[in-house]
């Protein structure tokens, strides 16, 4: 189990507090790497929807501590389990709307689909967001190549990620 405690609960941050942020702690330079690159993917959609930099950019919802543990978590993860390829299969994007800072919008969101771009989606009767911009550009970033479940045998198996049951 992990345990995060935040001296703040600044919700929008732009990259560069990101950056610094990320810069600041006592991480490796490999985990420290690959977060700024995926928030640097995050960031990249975002200033496409919003036509502006990469670095004007504000992070709402991804700058808050949820997101960044998400992002960094990952990070920190993926060397301390020594993970050195990632394939991922294709994405299900769920359908509806997302009530966030920008309002309400359509799911998947626009810095979502922007995210996915030429990565392999399919669509759900799912009325829920099911792939976050964070999500995507976790998966965008770190995935070597999106195909078919790969053969495989499983030698582990872990419960309890997530907490959210659907009616299907």
């Amino acid at each position: 189990a992990v345990h995060v405690e935040a001296t703040d609960d600044k919700k929008s941050r732009n990259f560069s507090d990101i950056q610094s942020l990320i810069d600041g702690c006592p991480l490796s330079d490999n985990v420290k790497s690959t977060s700024l690159k995926i928030f640097g993917k995050i960031a990249e959609a975002e200033a496409s929807v919003h036509n502006c930099s990469p670095q004007e950019v504000h992070f709402h919802e991804v700058g808050g501590i949820d997101a960044i543990v998400d992002i960094v978590g990952t990070a920190i993860g993926l060397e301390y389990l020594e993970i050195k390829k990632i394939v991922a299969s294709k994405i299900p994007l769920g359908k509806g709307f997302v009530s966030c800072r920008h309002g309400n919008l359509p799911v998947p969101a626009p810095a979502t689909v922007g995210i996915l771009k030429d990565v392999p989606v399919y669509g759900t009767d799912i009325p829920h967001e099911l792939v976050t911009p964070t999500g995507a550009a976790i998966i965008v970033t770190l995935a070597e190549k999106f195909s078919p479940l790969p053969e495989m045998i499983i030698k582990k198996v872990g419960y309890g990620a997530g907490k959210r049951d659907f009616d299907t």
